[in-house]
């Protein structure tokens, strides 16, 4: 599953300061659902994390068990910069097709659209084995054509649920009315449940 967008891929595009995918916060289709979570203790994980805005928003409003997985160091370093009383054993440097563990809810914020194309099933498979029975798996998906230039690869609602209809159930799978301005009209957002 070895891909050109590996560990050296990524700490270039941070040492290089070449990161367009950073809105500096976390994004308002996330924030949104993160406001009507009732329980502080369900186990999440955000893959892929960046410079995880998500995760220091679960943080500020008390959410005790957040795991942030990135394949490059440097943007872990940076959410413990601003959250210094985060814990350290929860921001895990790996590759994300091996980390083992079962959560709650998953957050994709711009990680799916970030693996090669070739991963996407890989994806669906990994994040089923992650999340408990009823788990889900929550966030957005960019609404453009696929394409093979990226990352960001894109993709169309029907291939998502294709993709997504073996393992999970679709809740919701819709155009984002609260996207960013840089983002309107290309972002979808989603719910899916595990199904077994």
């Amino acid at each position: 599953m070895k891909t050109k967008f590996d560990k050296a891929y990524w700490d270039t595009k941070y040492q290089e300061n070449q990161t367009g995918w950073d809105i500096g916060a976390a994004s308002t289709p996330i924030k949104t659902y993160i406001d009507q979570l009732k329980n502080k203790e369900l186990k999440i994980l955000i893959p892929g994390a960046g410079n995880g805005y998500e995760v220091e928003y679960l943080h500020k409003l008390g959410f005790i068990d957040v795991t942030v997985i990135d394949i490059s160091g440097q943007p872990l370093k940076n959410i413990l910069d601003r959250i210094p009383d985060f814990p350290k054993e929860k921001l895990i440097q790996t590759d994300f097709f091996e980390h083992c563990g079962t959560y709650d809810l998953i957050i994709e914020q711009t990680f799916f659209c970030a693996l090669s194309p070739t991963l996407r099933k890989y994806y669906v498979s990994k994040m089923n084995d992650l999340l408990v029975r009823k788990g889900k798996l929550v966030g957005l998906l960019f609404d453009f054509e696929l394409t093979e230039k990226g990352p960001p690869f894109g993709g169309s609602s029907t291939e998502y649920l294709n993709l997504f209809a073996e393992k999970f159930k679709n809740i919701t799978l819709e155009r984002c009315y609260n996207s960013i301005k840089p983002r309107n009209g290309n972002e979808l957002f989603f719910i899916f449940e595990k199904n077994k």
